[in-house]
């Protein structure tokens, strides 16, 4: 018996993966990639507490280290809910929402002069492809 078939003999790549449509393959790729980028990125804040948590204030967000700290639990939180499929619309929605708050708190491009305002914009419209794919997550989990 390999690997691949179970007690009953049936092969569980025939039977369940190329059973699969390949529309379902992707949105399962799709949403595993984009939660991945969510929980790695989160991750990483924790690496720059320091650091984010003085851009956060230099903005005025009150309680900046726990405005971050909150973020950062949600962020990996949503992200890996995404990457499982667990009640899908909600974390892609709420990461909606995450990514135009971060935007607005950590690319002010319009505050920049520059290469820095150049690197805030360039953060943006990678911003809006990261809604873009959100919004399609969810609209797919919904039918």
């Amino acid at each position: 018996m390999s690997f691949a078939t179970n007690a009953l003999g049936l092969d569980w790549e025939k039977t369940v993966i190329e059973s699969l449509p390949p529309a379902a393959v992707l949105l399962v790729l799709g949403r595993a990639l984009m939660g991945l980028l969510f929980v790695s990125a989160g991750l990483g804040h924790l690496k720059s507490l320091d650091e984010i948590t003085e851009r956060i204030r230099a903005r005025g967000a009150p309680f900046p280290r726990t405005v971050l700290l909150i973020g950062t639990a949600f962020e990996i939180a949503a992200g890996a809910m995404l990457m499982l499929g667990l009640l899908a619309p909600f974390p892609a929605l709420g990461l909606v929402i995450f990514v135009l708050v971060a935007g607005l708190l950590l690319l002010d491009f319009w505050n920049k002069q520059g290469e820095a305002r150049q690197a805030a914009a360039n953060g943006w419209r990678s911003n809006l492809g990261l809604i873009g794919g959100l919004l399609v997550a969810a609209a797919a989990a919904l039918g």
